[in-house]
């Protein structure tokens, strides 16, 4: 690993955390990211308040030699002090030294881009059943817990998070009695089986999502299915078209509709070797009109994902009434015909590492708790695109 110098003078850090709440405020932010070009375009922090720059390290050092720092601080977009930006936190450090020793207001992000994917928030949907969505902003990832008389199931969890659902069911006196996941996540390693042995907690798959060939011992549910958690039902929802064994899960008013649909597009259907995109592109467009047609507009969509640009709703969940979803998404008024020619044809990059990571989740490869963290470092990439299906 590359060793950088430290700071001349003292340099004040932001937490990622804090950062993570400044976006979510819509609060302007200002950074300076520099990462290589590389880096930067595959992953980069993001938001409708953010102004961010690109200057790798390497100019900064030319700067610094020939006494130029301030001068290149001028092409700094943005306005108000900068945030400097790297992957570990330590290039960054030593440019936001560089700019305060030249009059320019700069802080570092304490561990860099690593430390920003450590960051993960919670936030109640809704009350009896209880709904607490957790997020992690770094790259889009939504999962939840839902609580009832004592007892609660966690859907789609993050290997990585393992330890806080742990400490937050402890926290509010539960015991964890399910752990569920809607279908064979690309993007991210999924916690299922970790929680599953930490909470001595069944784990269910969606049965469908088990022929791709799962190579562990899981519960699994087909359609219609349910799993009580205290006083609430979980209902297995199939919602094909991002994957043949995509499922979704109804409670209190709630659908959790994993990567299906978002609330500002639709899933992407090419990320399953063997099906082709168009069938399950038409396998979507079924679920979107069909299978979610029998949710009313008044229902709770709670998804799998967000995008940066995505506006949180007034209780700060990245949640909608699918009726908003429905107006807002051209998707719910194309034919069959129109929409697969579309999200068929999406260009969008994968998830990074996907293949390796579906390997992981399958249970037919192994990964370190650091290698699974790096597998899944970068955005999740699973709409089909950033305008697909939204006005």
């Amino acid at each position: 690993m590359q060793e950088y110098p430290d700071p001349d003078v003292p340099v004040e850090s932001v937490e990622p955390a804090e950062l993570a709440a400044k976006l979510a405020r819509r609060e302007p932010v200002r950074l300076l990211d520099v990462r290589n070009r590389d880096e930067f375009e595959t992953w980069q922090i993001d938001g409708p308040s953010v102004t961010s720059t690109l200057v790798p390290y390497m100019k900064w050092l030319q700067a610094d030699a020939t006494d130029s720092v301030a001068s290149a601080a001028a092409d700094i977009a943005g306005e108000g002090p900068v945030i400097a930006v790297c992957g570990r936190g330590e290039a960054s450090a030593y440019v936001a030294g560089l700019l305060s020793e030249a009059g320019v207001e700069a802080r570092n992000l304490a561990d860099g881009m690593r430390g920003w994917a450590r960051v993960y928030e919670a936030a109640t949907v809704r009350e009896d059943p209880t709904v607490v969505q957790y997020r992690r902003p770094s790259s889009g990832c939504l999962g939840y817990m839902v609580a009832s008389a004592g007892e609660a199931a966690v859907v789609d969890p993050l290997r990585a998070f393992t330890d806080r659902y742990l400490a937050d069911a402890a926290e509010r006196d539960l015991d964890i009695v399910a752990v569920l996941d809607t279908h064979i996540h690309a993007d991210h390693v999924s916690g299922l089986r970790d929680l599953s042995g930490a909470a001595d907690a069944p784990r269910y798959l969606p049965d469908p999502a088990t022929e791709r060939g799962v190579a562990f011992e899981t519960g699994t549910l087909a359609d219609g299915d349910t799993v009580r958690v205290g006083e609430a039902t979980l209902e297995a929802v199939a919602l094909p078209g991002h994957t043949t064994g995509m499922f979704g899960f109804h409670v209190g008013g709630v659908l959790l509709s994993g990567d299906s649909l978002f609330l500002d597009g639709v899933a992407r259907p090419d990320l399953q070797d063997g099906p082709e995109p168009a069938a399950l592109a038409r396998e979507l467009h079924a679920t979107l009109t069909d299978r979610i047609g029998r949710f009313d507009d008044a229902t709770a969509l709670a998804p799998g994902h967000y995008e940066p640009a995505t506006a949180p709703a007034a209780d700060g969940t990245y949640t909608a009434s699918l009726g908003t979803v429905r107006d807002r998404l051209d998707a719910f008024g194309e034919s069959a015909e129109a929409f697969v020619s579309r999200v068929a044809a999406t260009e969008a990059p994968q998830p990074a590492n996907a293949d390796r990571i579906v390997a992981v989740n399958l249970g037919r490869a192994a990964a370190d708790p650091d290698e699974a963290f790096e597998l899944e470092l970068g955005p999740n990439n699973c709409a089909a695109a950033a305008s697909a299906g939204a006005d």
